[in-house]
């Protein structure tokens, strides 16, 4: 099942075959979003650049989600996009 344009809002969850996201903002022909399910933070320790994979509930933990501004990436999808999109469904007890 695919999701329309006009079901998309703010806080609206979705995946593509790239990953899961979170929409935040909604444009005329376009959804704006960030990955979700999965973050790359890079930082500095002791002079060396580093890397680490995190996943949904440490990124969240972590602050990587609040915003705007987002400290990860905006992914703006449009209207050719949309047909890949599926929406998560609310785990039980959730509002959908």
């Amino acid at each position: 099942m695919t999701i329309e344009h006009s079901d998309f809002s703010i806080g609206t969850e979705f995946k593509t075959e790239a990953g899961t996201w979170r929409c935040t903002d909604v444009g005329t022909r376009t959804v704006i979003a960030i990955q979700i399910d999965t973050v790359e933070a890079a930082g500095i320790i002791d002079g060396r650049e580093v890397t680490r994979d995190l996943g949904r509930t440490e990124a969240e933990l972590e602050g990587w989600f609040n915003g705007p501004p987002y400290a990860v990436a905006e992914h703006v999808f449009d209207e050719d996009d949309l047909p890949a999109c599926e929406p998560v469904k609310a785990a039980p007890g959730e509002a959908s």
